[in-house]
């Protein structure tokens, strides 16, 4: 099963990085529909996702956030053909054993728009980072030392795209948000931009085929 909203992601995605890239994502669309949609258990369904991407190398920066996105599709689509404490038994703490190396940050994100429709609540930056990820709580401390760059930086809501891709190209090579800190905090300024905002997100971004994939990803959520 594919869930809409993982479906309109999916060709969101591989439609803005056609644009600004010189691969012809969009026609991988199909591709990566059918392996969403497989009715298979989910480490073969990651197998199946490694294996477009294997064949198509010029998609490779897209691989752990497509990740992300089938993870997130198991969530709201295939665990409903499960058990219902599937998601605490030893056979699904075994995956996520094999799959602690895969996908970004973004899927917090995602599981955090995903809650902000459920509670139709607009998505905030400060909410996503005190009330959802908690990082002012003792025990989140990970999700504190992730997230600094983003914390630090909360003043570039109130600033130019320009200036928020300044910071995102200063940011350690090692840091686990450098990639997505430029679609993110731009998101998060403006979630339903018009296509002339979305030009000028594109006209500053780091990386533009896939900052704009990652951005048409989490517009997909709202």
């Amino acid at each position: 099963m594919i869930d809409p909203k993982i479906e309109r992601a999916l060709g969101a995605a591989l439609q803005s990085f056609s644009k600004y890239s010189d691969s012809d994502a969009a026609k991988t669309e199909g591709e990566f529909k059918s392996v969403f949609g497989l009715d298979d258990d989910f480490l073969t369904k990651i197998d199946a996702l490694d294996a477009v991407f294997d064949n198509h190398p010029e998609l490779e920066v897209l691989r752990e956030v497509f990740f992300d996105l089938l993870m997130i599709n198991f969530f709201s689509a295939d665990v409903k053909k499960l058990e219902e404490d599937y998601l605490d038994s030893p056979e699904w703490e075994d995956i996520e054993e094999q799959t602690l190396d895969r996908g970004t940050e973004l899927l917090n994100l995602l599981l955090y728009l995903n809650e902000c429709e459920d509670e139709e609540i607009e998505p905030e930056l400060e909410d996503y980072l005190k009330e959802f990820l908690l990082v002012d709580e003792d025990e989140f401390q990970d999700e504190y030392r992730i997230y600094e760059p983003v914390i630090a930086h909360q003043i570039l809501m109130e600033s130019p795209v320009n200036e928020i891709a300044a910071v995102a190209d200063k940011l350690p090579e090692d840091s686990e948000l450098k990639e997505l800190f430029y679609p993110m905090m731009c998101f998060f300024q403006n979630p339903q931009p018009t296509t002339d905002e979305k030009s000028i997100v594109a006209d500053s971004a780091v990386d533009t085929a896939f900052d704009m994939a990652v951005y048409s990803i989490l517009e997909s959520f709202v």
